[in-house]
């Protein structure tokens, strides 16, 4: 997620915290499947049906309960997601409420919600033995607010994403599960391979990220979309939405969009980062990715294959955006982590490899080095103003919960992300740097990687890290 805020202000150390760790490709997982029926009504700003999850044990203990994140109840009423200084962007009709209610879960013995509404625990009829498989069928409304979010109805488009159960990340024999946060995108997923059958309004078209087939019955349009090892599924959809495609080696780039004055630009800049990091990180490894323009009140949002921008961009910022979230198919998409807890992992990394993109291509008039810069100086006020009001902590590592709001989530998650590559760019030397963020590609990819993984990754590439990692993570290093 790239959030441009108008309102922010202008050595070997301890390695104990980062274990030694391989960095060779994990033992392959057996997937979750997500088979998703659904049909949007736009008089009720609802989208309803069923969801279909399988998922096998492949731990060592057996299961009794699956716990499911419900995003969607993020902007239910008493959940307070949006922070107030994107606040009067997002909510362009006043507050309003929307969020998720499961009707049944078929193939469960019973189930229920937190009282926050972010975890549904669906209790099994049986034991689930390692091995085993489950399969759960969720019948689901989802109610959409009004909202320039990534799921809601905005001023121009609907945003549709995070609308069913999505299964809690299992990983070493335990589920992760997360809170709510106004801070970040406070949820984490597993790769699965996705379907989703959408039903619209004739009138609507539709930005996916898959490939999606197309059919039209009694008046409704019907698209059928298939996305393997996705984090997600989501779609963009609007009437009057229109799309410019071009080519990014065999690798279709499509840009749907409303407004854009010059979506040809916007395109170029699509393609020609997908190109430069599959080319620097590794393949892409689908066939379309796409761009949407939307209503949001930051500047973009990432999912698989898929990444939202907004509309509201000033030209000069767009291309930044659209570079950002781009490469967040390799540092979300590809190889994930755990963004409740850490979120530095992905967006620190995606804008850093923005920064090292317009490096690579003086024509967009971004410098690498006066990027890392403004990163530096952005970081050096925020502890100038952090440190005049009392507050010294400095950790980059904590969870979404832990930061005061989105000052010090940006200085300390981007800002000092960027710092934090940076660094360890100078220490590594570019050779070794890349080699590392390729095997950790590579080594990790439909994965959920540690913060000690992906240090391993350059330890494994010839360059001893761990500290520096371990510095800026805990709050030690001075900027």
């Amino acid at each position: 997620m790239r959030k441009i805020m108008a309102f922010l202000l202008p050595a070997l150390l301890f390695a104990a915290a980062f274990p030694l760790s391989s960095c060779a490709r994990p033992k392959a997982r057996p997937r979750i499947s997500y088979a998703i029926e659904a049909e949007y009504f736009p008089e009720t700003r609802t989208a309803a049906g069923e969801c279909r999850v399988t998922f096998r044990n492949d731990g060592g203990d057996a299961l009794s309960v699956l716990p499911f994140l419900l995003p969607a109840n993020i902007l239910r009423e008493g959940n307070s997601a949006v922070p107030a200084p994107y606040a009067p962007a997002a909510y362009y009709k006043g507050k309003n409420y929307g969020g998720i209610t499961v009707l049944s879960a078929e193939g469960a013995e019973s189930f229920s919600v937190n009282a926050e509404g972010s975890v549904l625990s669906a209790a099994l009829k049986e034991e689930l033995f390692p091995g085993e498989t489950a399969e759960i069928v969720f019948r689901f409304e989802t109610c959409l607010p009004e909202i320039n979010y990534r799921f809601g109805v905005g001023e121009r488009a609907v945003n549709l994403a995070g609308f069913y159960p999505v299964l809690c990340p299992f990983r070493d024999g335990e589920f992760l599960l997360c809170s709510f946060a106004e801070n970040g995108d406070p949820y984490a997923a597993e790769c699965a391979d996705c379907t989703l059958a959408l039903t619209l309004p004739l009138s609507y078209g539709a930005a996916f990220g898959g490939r999606a087939e197309e059919s039209v019955s009694e008046g409704k349009r019907t698209f059928r979309v298939t996305l393997p090892s996705a984090r997600d599924i989501a779609a963009v959809l609007g009437e009057g939405m229109l799309k410019k495609e071009a080519k990014a080696g065999d690798v279709t780039v499509e840009y749907c969009y409303f407004d854009d004055p010059s979506p040809e630009k916007t395109l170029a800049a699509a393609t020609e980062s997908l190109a430069w990091f599959g080319e620097t990180f590794g393949s892409y490894g689908r066939e379309k990715y796409c761009v949407a323009e939307t209503d949001l009140p930051y500047g973009g949002a990432e999912f698989t294959a898929l990444s939202m921008i907004s509309r509201s961009l000033r030209a000069e910022d767009r291309a930044e955006v659209v570079v950002h979230e781009t490469a967040h198919q390799w540092w979300y998409a590809k190889v994930g982590s755990d963004q409740f807890n850490e979120a530095w992992q992905d967006e620190g990394l995606a804008e850093f490899s923005a920064a090292c993109f317009f490096g690579a291509h003086p024509a967009y008039g971004i410098g690498y080095r006066s990027t890392v810069e403004a990163c530096e100086n952005a970081c050096r006020a925020y502890f100038t103003v952090s440190g005049g009001l009392g507050a010294e902590d400095r950790r980059m590592s904590r969870p979404l919960t832990e930061f005061s709001g989105p000052y010090e989530y940006r200085s300390l998650v981007y800002d000092e992300g960027v710092v934090l590559f940076d660094r360890v760019l100078l220490v590594a030397g570019e050779k070794k740097f890349y080699r590392a963020l390729r095997n950790y590609c590579n080594g990790y990819g439909g994965r959920i990687a540690s913060p000690a993984e992906l240090s391993a990754c350059f330890r494994r590439a010839g360059a001893n890290v761990e500290g520096l990692f371990e510095s800026f993570l805990t709050g030690k290093c001075v900027v």
